[in-house]
């Protein structure tokens, strides 16, 4: 990603992530989908198992990946991936919890409304100033 966005935002859910660096004048973009999307599991009475996919470590890894030169990263989404993914950065890079500045509910935006939420948050965080990387 371009070293000049030093904030980021990631929205996510189980069939898609959508990944926006930017700064006050430009945006880059870039989804990632997982390799299994989580289907709804229906299962029996009395069956072994909770009825829910494991989390795909792969796409969460890629997403982790996609943020890791940013310097504030705020996450957003519907359910509960954006906590999965807070979990697995933890886990598997927790430098890069050093960076997380937030972790927000925010149901289904366009990318426009996502971007603008984000530059809202940060700007109310006073971050949107110019950052030295």
């Amino acid at each position: 990603m371009n070293k000049h966005h030093y904030h980021a935002v990631v929205w996510i859910d189980h069939h898609e992530a959508r990944v926006f660096h930017f700064n006050p004048t430009d945006v880059e973009r870039l989804v990632l989908h997982p390799d299994h999307p989580t289907r709804h599991i229906h299962h029996k009475a009395n069956s072994i198992g909770s009825g829910h996919a494991a989390e795909d470590k792969a796409y969460l890894h890629a997403i982790a990946e996609s943020v890791a030169d940013a310097g504030a990263v705020l996450i957003t989404g519907p359910a509960n991936a954006k906590t999965e993914l807070l979990k697995h950065i933890h886990r598997h890079d927790s430098k890069l919890m050093n960076v997380i500045v937030g972790v927000e509910t925010v149901d289904h935006p366009s990318d426009a409304q996502l971007v603008a939420y984000a530059k809202k948050y940060f700007k109310s965080e006073d971050r949107m100033q110019a950052q030295m990387a």
